[in-house]
Order: C-alpha cells, then sequence, then structure tokens
C-alpha cells in the first residue's frame, strides 16, 4: 500500500484508534462528532426501531461536520459509499433530508447509498439522481476508478472557480467491503502469498507489525475461537479457492490504495497537500465475518439460505470467476479474523478491538512536525470533527439554522499531533453493538460478547443480557487483550460495569435491544414503511426502485400486467425487471415476442416465451406466477397473457425466497446494473415501445410466515 507508506512517512500513525464496529454507525459518528446512538444510528438503518438511539435519525440538534464547515465558507463533497440514508427515504421521492446532499451539509455526492454495491456495475447517485456508469467492465469500468475520477475533477473545478474557498472531501471507496471486485492482475500480484492459510497469516502479521513498531513488542496473539476452524482442519481441496479468496481480497485492498495515491497526487498538483489535513483509516471497521466458513462466489448463496448449492465441485469450477463481473464474492470467515490479528473476533463485535480497532494515518505537513512517528493515545472516530475543526480555526458551533446544539462528543487529537507522550484525553468511551458491549477507562477495558456475528440468536440458545458474562483487560500491560484478569480485580469490574450504563444512559444506547425478528417487522419496530398492501403501479422512467420501495413478490403467487404501445415495426427491450445476474425476475419483448425470465441465483434461468410477436398497437400484457407452495423458495407456473389471450406457458422449478440482490434495483422500462435474462444487456436493455403503466400484484397465499426470523437480521447485517 505504497500511498498508506507514503501518507504514513510524511505523518502519524495511530494504533488506538477506533470505530464502533458497525458500516452505518462509524460513519454517522465520523460525520457528527457524536457517538452512534446520539445520532440515531444504533445499527445499520435497516434494522431501525423508534427508539432515538436506533432510529437513523440525526436530530437537528447535532449538525453534522459538513454542514459546519460549508457555513463557514468551505466547499463540500462526498463520494463513494452512504449507508446512513433511512431505508423509508431511499426512493426516488426522498424525503433527502438525511441524504449527503443536501441533508448532510455536501453541496456534491457521488456515489452510491447502501451497504454495499457491484463495482462493476454500481448503482450511482450524482446528488439525488440515479446517473449509469460511463462504461462496462470489458471497456475498462470499475467503480473505485470512477468515483476517484469523479473526486479529481471536482477538486479540480473547486481550485478552479473557487480558488480562495478551501475544501471538504468525504472520499469513501466500497473497498475492502464485498462484493470484492478488482481488475484480475491485481489479484495475481499475490498468488501463492496466502497458501500457507489464515492461522500462520496471523502469526506473520504480529511478527511484522512487531518489526515495524505498531506494536509493543510483549504483545501477545490471541486465541483463535474454537467457533472458526484451523486452517489444517479446512477440506484440502478447497484450500486452493480459500487462498484465491484473500489474494482477491489483497488485490483489492492495494488498488484502492492506488487510486488514493491518483486523489493524493491530484491534491499535490494543485499546491495544496502541505495544507491539507488528511484523516487515512484502514478497514471495514473490523474485517467482515460474514462469508461463511468456506466464503461464497456470490453473497445470494448466503442470503437465501441456499449455501448447500456452493458446493466444493462447484466452488473450485469456478476459482477463475472470483474478483470478476461474473462473480459477487466474500471471502471465508478465517480470513476476516485473520485480518484482526492479533486481536479476538471481528466486525460487528463491538466489545473486542478486533471489531473496533483500525489502524489510522493523519498527514498535515503544515500542522504537524513529526514526521513518520506513531502515536498511541487512545482516540475514536468521534474525534475526527473536532480535530478538523480545531485545525481550522472554527469554533464548534451553539446555534445552527437556530437550533441550540448539543455538544461534539470527541476530543480533538491535535493535541497528540507534536508530542507522542502528551497524555490522552479522551478517556472514557462505551462500545455497543447489537448488544456486544464495553466501556473504556483510562487503560482499563470491560467487555462482553452478546452474539456471535455468523451465529443466530437461537444457536447461541437466546442468552439474556443478564448472563452475559464479562471480561477485564488491562491496556496498560495488555494490547492485545489477550489475557482477562476479571478474577483477580472484581472491584475494578464492577466498576467499568457501572461506568458502562452511565454512557448508555448518557448517549442513548438504552434500551439493549437484542431483538431479530421483530425489528424487520415496521409495525413492531415503529419506523415507516414505504410499501403497503397487496398492488403497486408503476410508471415509466421509475429507475433504481430498491426491495424496500417496492412490493414484494417473493413466497406467493402474482401477477405483473403493462400497458404497452407496439409501433409498426415491432418492438424489443424490458417492460419491468429486479434484480440482475445474480438473481431476479425481467419480463420484456426479445425479437418482437413477450418473455418472462427468471433467474435463480445466477445459476439457473428458467425462461418462458410468448408463440409469436406481438402485433403493432396497444396491449395490456401480463405474465402469471402462480406458486407451488408447500414452503420458501419453490416455483411455479408461469402463464403469459396479451389482452386475455395466453400466448405462453412455462415452468420455473425454484425461487428466491429472501432477497434478489443485495444493490440491483427494480426498473421500468430498462435494466440498470446487470441483467437478469442473457436475451439482452443492460446496454440494449430499453424498450423500444411505449410504456403507459406498469402493476404489481400479489397474492395472499403468501408464505413468508415460514421465515427464520434470525435469517432475516443476517441479511440486514450482511448488508452493512
Amino acid at each position: 500500500m505504497p500511498t498508506a507508506q507514503r501518507l504514513a512517512d510524511g505523518g502519524l500513525r495511530y494504533n488506538r484508534f477506533h470505530t464502533t464496529a458497525l458500516c452505518s454507525p462509524t460513519r454517522a459518528a465520523l460525520l457528527a462528532g457524536r457517538n452512534h446512538h446520539s445520532v440515531g444510528m444504533g445499527g445499520i438503518t435497516e434494522i431501525a426501531t423508534s427508539a432515538p438511539g436506533y432510529n437513523s435519525l440525526r436530530p437537528n440538534t447535532m449538525a453534522p461536520l459538513a454542514e459546519i464547515l460549508r457555513l463557514n465558507g468551505y466547499s463540500t463533497s462526498q463520494f463513494g459509499k452512504c449507508h446512513e440514508v433511512p431505508v423509508w427515504e431511499t426512493s426516488p421521492m426522498g424525503p433527502f433530508d438525511h441524504w449527503p446532499s443536501p441533508g448532510n451539509g455536501m453541496e456534491h455526492f457521488y456515489g452510491f447509498i447502501g451497504g454495499e454495491t457491484n463495482q462493476w456495475y454500481p448503482a450511482i447517485y450524482e446528488g439525488t439522481s440515479p446517473v449509469e456508469p460511463w462504461g462496462t467492465p470489458e471497456q475498462g469500468y470499475h467503480f473505485m476508478a470512477d468515483m476517484t475520477d469523479k473526486a479529481v475533477g471536482w477538486m479540480r473545478s473547486q481550485k478552479s472557480l473557487m480558488p480562495d474557498k478551501p475544501f471538504f472531501m468525504y472520499f469513501a471507496p466500497g473497498a475492502t467491503h464485498a462484493p470484492h471486485h478488482v481488475p484480475k492482475e491485481w489479484a495475481d500480484k499475490y498468488k501463492g502469498k496466502f497458501d500457507q492459510g489464515w492461522d500462520k497469516v496471523r502469526e506473520e502479521t504480529l511478527a511484522r507489525q512487531k518489526q515495524l513498531g505498531t506494536v509493543p513488542p510483549d504483545t501477545q496473539l490471541t486465541k483463535r475461537d474454537e467457533r472458526i476452524p484451523a486452517w489444517d482442519a479446512t477440506d484440502e481441496r478447497m484450500r486452493p479457492f480459500l487462498a484465491r479468496e484473500m489474494e482477491v481480497y489483497a488485490g483489492f485492498l492495494e488498488y484502492a490504495d492506488h487510486y488514493v495515491g491518483e486523489l493524493i497526487d491530484a491534491v499535490a498538483d494543485l499546491g495544496e497537500l502541505d495544507n491539507t489535513l488528511i484523516y487515512y483509516i484502514i478497514g471495514d471497521n473490523g474485517a467482515s465475518a460474514e462469508g461463511t466458513m468456506q466464503g461464497t462466489l456470490n453473497e445470494s448463496f448466503l442470503l437465501n439460505h441456499a449455501t448447500g448449492m456452493e458446493t466444493p465441485d462447484y466452488l473450485l469450477q469456478h476459482i477463475d470467476d472470483l474478483g470478476t463481473p461474473e462473480a459477487y464474492n466474500h471471502y471465508a470467515i478465517g480470513w476476516a479474523h485473520a485480518m484482526c490479528a492479533p486481536f479476538q473476533w471481528t466486525k460487528q463485535v463491538a466489545s473486542h478491538w478486533g471489531g473496533t480497532r483500525n489502524a489510522t494515518i493523519v498527514h498535515w505537513p503544515d500542522g504537524i512536525k513529526a514526521k513518520g512517528e506513531l502515536r498511541s493515545q487512545f482516540s475514536h472516530v468521534i474525534d475526527v470533527a473536532p480535530t478538523v475543526l480545531d485545525a481550522a480555526g472554527i469554533p464548534e458551533p451553539t446555534i445552527v439554522h437556530g437550533v441550540l446544539q448539543e455538544p461534539m462528543h470527541g476530543t480533538s487529537m491535535r493535541y497528540s499531533f507534536d508530542d507522542a507522550q502528551v497524555p490522552e484525553r479522551h478517556e472514557t468511551q462505551y462500545f455497543e453493538m447489537v448488544c456486544n458491549r464495553g466501556v473504556y477507562h483510562k487503560g482499563w477495558s470491560a467487555i462482553t460478547l452478546h452474539k456471535v456475528p455468523w451465529m443466530s440468536a437461537v444457536e447461541m440458545g437466546n442468552p439474556a443480557l443478564d448472563d452475559d458474562s464479562w471480561e477485564l483487560y488491562d491496556g496498560s500491560s495488555d494490547f492485545s487483550q489477550a489475557v482477562n484478569v476479571a478474577d483477580q480485580h472484581p472491584d475494578k469490574l464492577k466498576e467499568l460495569q457501572r461506568l458502562f450504563l452511565i454512557e448508555a444512559t448518557k448517549y442513548n444506547v438504552l434500551p439493549l435491544d437484542d431483538r431479530s425478528a421483530e425489528r424487520f417487522n415496521p409495525d413492531i419496530a415503529g419506523r415507516p414503511e414505504l410499501v403497503k398492501g397487496t398492488s403497486q403501479t408503476l410508471y415509466a422512467g421509475m429507475t433504481r426502485l430498491s426491495e424496500n420501495s417496492v412490493l414484494s413478490l417473493k413466497n406467493k403467487s402474482y401477477t405483473i400486467t403493462a400497458s404497452i404501445d407496439v409501433p409498426t415495426a415491432g418492438a424489443n427491450g424490458v417492460l419491468v425487471a429486479q434484480g440482475g445476474a445474480f438473481g431476479g425476475w425481467s419480463l420484456y419483448l426479445h425479437e418482437g415476442s413477450l418473455a418472462y425470465c427468471s433467474n435463480l441465483l445466477g445459476i439457473k434461468r428458467f425462461v418462458t416465451r410468448a408463440d409469436s410477436p406481438l402485433p403493432a398497437g396497444t396491449h395490456e400484457v401480463m405474465v402469471r406466477f402462480d406458486y407451488d407452495g408447500g414452503g420458501l423458495g419453490k416455483g411455479g407456473t408461469v402463464t403469459l397473457i396479451s389482452d386475455g389471450t395466453t400466448i405462453g406457458t412455462g415452468r420455473v422449478e425454484g425461487t428466491q425466497p429472501f432477497i434478489y440482490s443485495m444493490d440491483e434495483t427494480l426498473d421500468i422500462g430498462c435494466e440498470t446494473g446487470t441483467s437478469v435474462s442473457t436475451d439482452y444487456t443492460p446496454g440494449t436493455s430499453k424498450f423500444t415501445g411505449k410504456i403507459g403503466w406498469v402493476r404489481l400484484d400479489s397474492g395472499t397465499d403468501t408464505h413468508d410466515h415460514l421465515i427464520d426470523p434470525a435469517h432475516l437480521h443476517d441479511i440486514a447485517m450482511n448488508r452493512q
């Protein structure tokens, strides 16, 4: 990672910087300078409740950093990932109060809304309007390069047209969140580098950390939890596939660093590098343990309880697809744990440093005399905003837009810039995520694990919060939380447990909520819901509609009806499609004839075609799907109808019961992203006739009551 090294050599490395262990909460805390529960982001937006700490709504008493800077004369922008928009506000109708622009203070936004996106076929927004990528992977397109080009272009325009105005940019790549997508040559640079397996990689990582001086020389490697298999216990035949997962991941990380370098070079070319404060925070919180024990070629297998279809033979057959447009891949849990070395646990686990401690670099030549030095003062993502204001010489406002503000919760890190030995000022910090919780205070940390990321509450025995076992660690002598000293210091443990409750009360962490199924029912959870009932009418030009904003047709019978005009020369293209190449359905005209494709996880496509082309004129066409019943994800009978007459029949042998895609959407009149059917491409999908309306009608024979509530929770947590 030459860019990270370059910035570290010219700035400072922080080895005790922390996040919240999850995407949306970390980003919300960073952008607001307040603890994540205080800005309503106690979890991801998909599991929001009515409780103030979990409703995903930032109060207007906590203006974000970008808005404060904008009001003080800065140009502001955001590029890349945004997963802070409440799910009921993600449709094209908004409201946009919690979007980067205008609600979060950004004057310009170019990126994706949600937990992740296909890096080859991203779902991009510019401001609040969806836009399409400039090209295909075959033409050289990748979102990491695209977002960098857009960021450089914005920065150059800003300095050209407003040279006396400073700028603030939040640059948030999709890397290295899943899917791990990267050009093959970048992954190939790491061939053979991970053949030794995750246990050995953990040992090698700690040895390098000690050699580099980023951890104390007496740091211990924590034990691997027994629920994570040892490398030697894995199927030997699968090891080439497992190793390739990590080669792709490493290539993706270096690829991202390369484009961060292009951005830094552009800052330097403008003559602004020395006077620009840069934070380079590395990681996906802790590394993501959401990819199963063997990893996956397509996350939809995991989300739809279809991992059994990914047999060793299937995975090995498709090993060369990892990282390419043909896959939507994620690595195995063992690799996630290895990437958090020397600590215990991973992302989602806010109690342990493996989920929260992130390597961080701060670079500002005009403001930092020290170069290439290490800082070990405790710091947290809520410290970024106060540091930026401190460096900019802008006092924290007491009133914004006429509203009295709550002071920021973080501590400016500027005090540590030129003194490695100065005592830390951020002395106390609570942690909580899905009831994994802890508190840090003056070197000590008391922590408790309530939920393992890849296990449901049922699998863990539905533990009561009061039954959780608390651990105690002395950070003055135990950098990696390797030695639990709770038995030796029971009074200190009780003191910190009490402190956690005090902090939790202060910052809206309470009531602790370890429910799963209930939080997916908006009526129970207490959040708004966009779509209700059994019918929804859509119109031409409506695209990029997320699954949260569209009537669900899963696990039931349904009809899809469209009013269309076919020109004299005939018509082709998509009437309506949902999902993409890795799962979904599409109603379209091919060679003039009506067709319906049901795509099962990208493995099987069931296509029903009409017997003859539609004649010119106005038609009301329909596909009727009669669900077999008998459980989730079953098949059904397909009937194509035009103006009341049956024109084709077919069969679907299986459907996706839980989710079509992590990021693909529903589109009217075309298909954005990847294509459900191989009869067309996104570039040829535009309907050449005219669409009056499209209506979705769902049957009442739903089998959703059979859904395992814990699996809904897993789906949401895999999307962050």
